[in-house]
């Protein structure tokens, strides 16, 4: 609360469109709220002190603002969060927006597969140069053993679109190794990942970053795939051990895409840059420009502004300790 006694918003979301402003606006108000709308972070500085609740992504707001109470963040990863003191003491709660984002990243997950197996960026080449080259063998997503690592909203969104294509057998791992909705062929937990990956003719991730999932795919783990496998990235840069990856990339044994890296943007010379075998796209598989993703966003931000300010628990509360 403000040292006007005024309880204050500040939305720092410039993706919204006025409607969806209006709704936030009138949702907030009407519980005797003040919102606060800015197109940066940088812009919001000067007055985040006073704010209770901040609906951004900033780390840097949430330390300056001395009042909060609740941040809820619209990505659906908070590891950029979860060390703020803010969240570690108790002060304030953080919601995030998990479930927001199964269908822009999985419709990712399937342009990135089908861009490989289908050979796209060799006929982009091809086409390039004023060829017409048509005998590039190809590969198909029909009747390939598919591994997700990772059965959260992404890996079921993922799974409902790849069942589409008959693979032969989807696969999820996870920590508690449930099968969510049915729907994967197996399920098994990640104390069995290694278990799975010699019939993984495509292996997709999208995990949170945390301690456990560091590396969770090593030098060990590339080994185990089989030949001419395909990796799909779309969860933290740093469950791939990078330098293993890219020595059997550049073996050409096995292939990957990847939406996201250990160091972002990839240095100026890194070898990933030009490696044989992988598809490139720049951490934008969840990017907020699909209008469904911000309107899922806002919806779950106004479902749980609607808890708060009833004193009811918050439906999409993060756990800062486990880091998602």
């Amino acid at each position: 609360m403000s040292e006007t006694g005024t309880r204050i918003v500040t939305i720092v979301l410039p993706e919204t469109t006025e409607a969806q402003r209006m709704a936030i606006e009138n949702t907030v108000t009407g519980y005797g709220f003040e919102p606060r709308f800015y197109e940066s972070p940088q812009a919001a500085e000067e007055t985040i002190k006073d704010t209770e609740v901040l609906f951004s992504m900033s780390s840097k707001l949430a330390a300056m603002a001395e009042n909060l109470r609740w941040q809820c963040s619209p990505s659906a990863g908070i590891d950029h969060l979860r060390n703020c003191e803010v969240f570690k003491n108790g002060q304030a709660v953080l919601t995030c927006s998990s479930g927001a984002y199964g269908v822009t990243i999985s419709e990712h997950i399937i342009m990135m597969i089908l861009e490989v197996l289908r050979r796209q960026s060799d006929y982009r080449t091809i086409v390039q140069a004023h060829q017409w080259t048509r005998n590039l063998p190809v590969r198909s997503i029909y009747g390939s053993r598919i591994v997700l690592l990772g059965t959260g909203d992404i890996g079921q969104a993922a799974a409902v679109r790849l069942r589409s294509f008959a693979p032969a057998s989807l696969t999820g791992v996870s920590r508690s190794g449930s099968n969510p909705g049915l729907l994967f062929d197996k399920a098994v937990q990640v104390k069995d990942l290694n278990s799975v990956l010699p019939d993984a003719d495509i292996l997709i991730l999208s995990l949170p970053a945390t301690p456990e999932t560091r590396r969770i795919i090593g030098k060990e783990q590339l080994a185990l795939l089989p030949d001419d496998a395909l990796i799909v990235n779309v969860g933290r840069g740093i469950c791939i051990d990078q330098k293993a990856l890219e020595e059997e990339l550049s073996a050409r044994r096995l292939y990957a895409a990847l939406d996201v890296f250990e160091t972002e943007p990839i240095p100026e010379g890194d070898p990933f840059w030009d490696c044989p075998n992988l598809l490139i796209t720049p951490h934008v598989a969840g990017d907020s420009a699909l209008p469904y993703t911000v309107e899922k966003v806002v919806q779950q931000f106004l479902e749980d502004f609607v808890r708060y300010a009833e004193g009811k628990p918050l439906l999409h509360q993060a756990d800062v300790a486990r880091g998602y």
